[in-house]
């Protein structure tokens, strides 16, 4: 697999929460090339199954889960002129929007811009003030009737960004890679697991809807009941004007989270399986649940074992968010080794761990 074509295949495609089918189907065709079965439940998870190793039985069941869907937006209302007006989908600071090219999703894929009123057309004091979705609006330059025809309320709307190389070739830009970087990484960890001996069955998931609530991961868990889960997904990378205890430097390797929502023995395994193997990695502090698929796995049915793993990723929830493919390298082959190192004794040792 080419890390670098698969993420570019991966950070184009839409995906909006709720409306992942094109972005699952690119994940598909890598997927299917590793994994023994490969199956879609109704909720628009992709879930990827590797037998184990070895003849005995009641093999640990490992969970990877990587979320495949974007945060986008929603036409709220068609205006006489034919602007639409439109919510979020996830998090969008609207700042982020002004200028945007999008793709709205209605009985025909239509091409628009979000537009703000110019400067030469407001006030000193409304040019102070803050932007406000309701500012914002998407103009496809059609005629009112033929956009009246074309999109309804609901219909999703996906920002248009092409993915590119930075000027250093080891870092990349694009929409979406909150979590396309993870889930780039998750394949790239199911190719280099034919290299390994593992006697656990493996279940690589790429799940739906966590933009809204992380709703994939919970029905996706309940569904496989493994044995331990881990959220692979992105932090925040360093960049100008943060504090160093918030963000994580790009090229240091991927980050290991920690708190009540992780289970202590899978950060204690992933960090000696890092370090055994002389492998680069940061960590990640969690008072509370995190704000990713880990709070779902954790709490569903009676309980999972969870761990994280994130890249860092610079400007999070924009269309240039940027990382560094070295560290999707070092998360796949840090994955691997631990897959190779879990036996039915470790999933002993997980239960009388406290």
């Amino acid at each position: 697999m080419q890390l670098k074509d698969c993420l570019q295949e991966l950070s184009n495609a839409r995906g909006v929460s709720g409306n992942e089918g094109e972005a699952q189907e690119i994940i598909e065709k890598y997927l299917k090339q590793h994994v023994h079965e490969v199956k879609k439940d109704v909720l628009g998870n992709l879930v990827g199954y590797k037998k184990g190793g070895g003849r005995s039985r009641n093999k640990p069941r490992l969970f990877f889960a990587a979320h495949a869907d974007e945060i986008g937006l929603m036409v709220t209302r068609v205006e006489e002129e034919g602007f639409l007006r439109f919510t979020t989908i996830g998090g969008f600071d609207p700042r982020t929007l002004w200028g945007q090219e999008v793709t709205v999703h209605g009985k025909n894929r239509l091409w628009g811009v979000i537009g703000p009123r110019p400067p030469h057309l407001t006030t000193t004091r409304e040019r102070k003030k803050e932007t406000r979705l309701e500012h914002l609006f998407i103009d496809t330059g059609l005629p009112p009737e033929e956009v009246k025809n074309s999109v309804n309320t609901g219909d999703h709307v996906s920002i248009n960004r092409d993915f590119t190389q930075m000027a250093n070739r080891r870092y990349a830009s694009g929409k979406a890679l909150d979590n396309r970087a993870g889930v780039a990484a998750l394949l790239l960890f199911a190719e280099e697991l034919a290299r390994f001996k593992h006697v656990s069955e493996v279940y690589f998931v790429f799940t739906a809807q966590e933009e809204v609530g992380a709703r994939g991961a919970l029905t996706s868990t309940c569904s496989v009941e493994p044995d331990l889960g881990i959220a692979v997904d992105v932090c925040h990378g360093n960049m100008p004007r943060t504090r160093q205890d918030e963000t994580f430097e790009l090229g240091k390797g991927p980050v290991l989270g920690h708190g009540p929502n992780i289970h202590p023995y899978i950060f204690k395994r992933l960090q000696n399986t890092a370090e055994e193997n002389r492998l680069p990695y940061m960590t990640e502090p969690h008072a509370g649940p995190t704000p990713t698929d880990a709070r779902s796995i954790q709490i569903t049915g009676e309980g999972v074992a969870s761990g994280l793993v994130s890249l860092p990723l610079r400007y999070m929830h924009t269309s240039v968010e940027v990382v560094n493919l070295d560290d999707l390298e070092v998360m796949a082959k840090l994955l691997s080794l631990f897959t190779a190192s879990v036996d039915k004794k470790t999933v002993e040792e997980l239960r009388c761990y406290y």
